[in-house]
């Protein structure tokens, strides 16, 4: 007997759920398997990042209250302001685009060069070395926080960019997702470039790099991300002002104003450091999916 939760819908045999698409049953379970919990996940992220935006325009009789209002009475862009001429916003802007180009740039080659070899290059210990990498994707990174800080400081490295790029070079996430990615391309394209004298260079640069670019681009995308939210190590490698980066520096901004009436104004710094990344993310975040399905299916 057919199953009493099925239909068949035409001759073709096609089956498909009881009462069509817009039964009760069909968008009850759509409601409550798919929009309710993307509805609430979207709140979740979303919630807290309307309240600091409109928490930015807020006067502090506003904030610190008992008859708390959701929006502010004007848009006053004062703390704005005030931000922007309390700390060297300036200043932060410019290390942190400095330590995100650099950074960012120096680790997707490193993860490109990295996954290719493990890939289409034969050494020695080459599993092992996966293995590894695999190994330091689940190591914390406040466990090098020390001996980074040791290195650094014994090379001279405290309060400048380069002591901030140095130590997270290396990216395990970006070698593996593209190493991943790498065994799924075809093995007749690179037997083509290799018979007509390609070398490992020119296979690289003119036919796996083309056809990876979703993936890589994802890979960018996070690291950049990463560099630029990036908060502990900045925080620990340096202590002046000319050498903070953003998130650093609205540590400044908050011992500036340490009282409730500068809520506002810290509201305002996190605005205008989050705003750059989040455009950037917003033009570029359909790579992310691409990227990471890139190589799911195979076959």
């Amino acid at each position: 007997m057919p199953s009493p939760s099925l239909q068949e819908a035409g001759d073709g045999g096609t089956l498909r759920p009881p009462g069509g698409p817009f039964s009760w049953a069909n968008l009850t379970q759509t409601l409550a398997g798919g929009y309710l919990p993307l509805a609430a996940a979207t709140l979740v992220v979303f919630l807290p990042l309307l309240w600091m935006v409109l928490s930015s325009f807020k006067q502090p009789g506003e904030i610190v209250t008992l008859n708390l209002s959701v929006l502010p009475e004007s848009l006053n862009p004062e703390n704005y302001r005030v931000a922007l001429t309390t700390v060297p916003f300036g200043q932060f802007f410019l290390n942190s685009t400095v330590v995100t180009v650099i950074g960012s740039t120096v680790k997707v080659l490193l993860a490109i060069l990295t996954a290719y070899a493990l890939v289409f290059v034969r050494f020695p210990a080459k599993k092992l070395i996966f293995v590894l990498i695999l190994v330091a994707l689940m190591v914390p990174p406040q466990v090098s926080i020390l001996p980074n800080y040791i290195l650094i400081a014994g090379l001279g490295g405290k309060n400048t960019l380069w002591g901030i790029i140095l130590p997270g070079l290396g990216t395990a996430f970006g070698t593996f997702l593209l190493r991943q990615h790498f065994l799924t391309l075809p093995a007749s394209v690179l037997e083509a470039a290799e018979i007509d004298g390609a070398g490992h260079w020119r296979r690289l640069w003119q036919v796996v790099v083309p056809i990876s670019l979703p993936s890589i681009a994802t890979v960018g995308l996070v690291t950049v991300v990463s560099e630029w939210n990036e908060y502990i190590w900045p925080l620990i490698i340096t202590d002046r002002p000319e050498s903070m980066t953003l998130p650093v520096g609205l540590t400044l901004l908050q011992n500036s104003e340490g009282n409730g009436a500068g809520w506002g104004i810290m509201m305002a710094g996190a605005v205008l450091v989050i705003l750059p990344i989040l455009v950037v993310f917003a033009m570029l975040q359909r790579y992310i999916v691409a990227g990471l399905t890139q190589g799911s299916v195979t076959g």
